[in-house]
């Protein structure tokens, strides 16, 4: 089977252009190309205003469609547009997965009054007050576009927290009372209990909530034909209900509907224990494997490169593994900032995309670049090299050479399906190095070059099937059969 590659199509701040669907249409084909299967876009949801990423998410029913919030389109365009841009997808055969928030509700349309309860903010079972009223942004009535879709409203009764007090205009973390209402218990315990992140708090303790949530997310499926779902934040959703959803959702839109979850803890165990609450019905971006290329990235020579893959998903669960380098949430200045250095990232590249666990995700900002307070230079030329290994090369028997913690390697042996597959990868935080790696006596007198064009040698392959592959220090070289690109 030929190797399936994501690519998350957004950074923080591309340009509030309305746009971006079109940027997307535009650039399907040569993505596909490039070895692009999976397009993650963001959110399309109606937000805060024209200029919100989607996280802060105001209509699930408005994807650019009503005039909302000062807009009609979202940052990224019009629904129409959106369509036309999935449509372009499809035809280039890339899959299309969305970024849905469900955790939260932003811009309340009026405010109410109700009573709360402040709790401590490092520790949310600790209560720090007596009930007392606030008046809180919690009613969305929708007017611009009213009951179309859905006839649901949101009121207080529906969320149990909320941040912010119109009345003393005092920020704090405010948990909403009424009979049976608490934090929902099936989330993460950091903070003691991690139901609350932001803005009003959607209550999965609700069972009309849950309703109607599923229900969107069906429509969401029939609006616009998509393959499946990225869902965002879900350490902080009731990890019962995200089970159920999934199951309702592949229900609905067929055993291959794919689900992807962000779960933002780098602590192996808790990833392990998330799965197995949701019976592995989804997968889980490697936020493990992530930290350990951003250490590597600081620590330099001082990272033992022969444990980059301990206490990661990609291996311990490689088959509910989504690798990937940085996102938009941990480049620079962003709330989860721990963004892989620049003389490392071809590496952390070649780590993800050139071996055989995991589904990789391909990172916009890398590609493209970052716009924002700290911009970035895209690195779309090594990143096309690396994509043409994988979808040419990284194919057949992965043997592993992490013999050293300065320089490591591992060869790909090839497949038959896949002419002149096999590739042989060194990788080296400190000084020049080499591997002798046996890639097959099959490939014996074979002539093999750098596709990264980091070393400019040709390396013939020997009797054995043996050859020493070398690498300049602090670099990457992908050594394969020679032939025209």
């Amino acid at each position: 089977m030929k190797n399936q590659t994501m690519m998350q199509f957004f950074e923080w701040h591309v340009d509030a252009d309305g746009n971006h669907w079109n940027r997307l249409k535009e650039a399907a084909a040569e993505l596909k190309m490039r070895g692009i299967d999976s397009i993650w876009i963001p959110p399309a949801t109606k937000g805060q205003s024209a200029e919100d990423t989607g996280y802060g998410v105001y209509d699930l029913y408005d994807l650019g469609e009503f005039d909302q919030k000062g807009t009609v389109r979202t940052k990224y365009g019009t629904k129409e547009e959106l369509l036309a841009a999935i449509d372009e997808c499809h035809m280039n055969n890339i899959k299309v997965c969305m970024d849905i928030v469900m955790n939260h509700k932003a811009a309340a349309d009026d405010t109410e009054l109700f009573k709360v309860i402040e709790v401590d903010p490092h520790d949310r079972t600790k209560e720090i007050s007596a009930p007392f009223d606030i008046e809180g942004w919690t009613k969305f009535d929708f007017p611009g576009r009213g009951d179309q879709y859905s006839t649901f409203k949101w009121n207080f009764e529906h969320f149990n927290g909320t941040d912010y007090d119109n009345k003393t205009e005092r920020v704090g973390v405010y948990r909403i009372c009424g009979d049976d209402k608490n934090w929902n218990e099936n989330v993460d315990s950091e903070f003691g209990n991690y139901d609350y992140l932001m803005f009003a708090n959607i209550d999965y303790n609700r069972e009309d909530v849950r309703e109607e949530m599923t229900r969107w997310g069906k429509w969401l499926y029939d609006a616009t034909h998509c393959d499946g779902f990225r869902l965002d934040a879900i350490k902080h959703i009731n990890h019962d209900f995200i089970r159920q959803f999934v199951i309702e959702m592949m229900l609905h839109c067929g055993k291959d509907f794919y689900v992807v979850g962000e779960f933002w803890n780098p602590e192996l165990e808790a990833c392990r224990n998330f799965l197995d609450n949701i019976e592995f019905k989804i997968d889980l971006f490697d936020v493990s494997l992530h930290y350990k290329l951003h250490e590597a990235s600081i620590k330099g020579r001082e990272f033992d490169l022969s444990t980059i893959f301990d206490d990661t998903l990609v291996k311990s669960h490689p088959l509910n593994a989504v690798t990937f380098v940085d996102n938009h949430d941990s480049q620079p200045h962003e709330a989860l900032q721990s963004w892989v250095e620049p003389w490392f990232k071809p590496s952390a590249y070649a780590l993800i995309l050139l071996r055989q666990e995991g589904l990789p995700c391909i990172f916009y900002g890398d590609y493209y670049g970052i716009k924002g307070p700290e911009p970035r230079d895209g690195m779309k030329d090594i990143i096309d090299r690396l994509l043409y290994a994988r979808q040419f090369k990284a194919y057949g028997e992965q043997v592993d050479y992490f013999d050293h913690s300065n320089t490591i390697g591992w060869v790909r042996k090839g497949i038959p399906a896949v002419q002149n597959s096999g590739c042989a990868v060194v990788v080296s935080n400190g000084d020049n190095g080499e591997k002798t790696m046996n890639v097959g006596e099959e490939r014996a007198g074979e002539v093999w070059v750098d596709i990264t064009h980091s070393r400019e040698e040709k390396i013939t392959i020997g009797e054995d099937g043996s050859a020493t592959f070398p690498v300049n220090g602090g670099c990457l070289s992908v050594w394969a059969v020679c032939e025209q690109e």
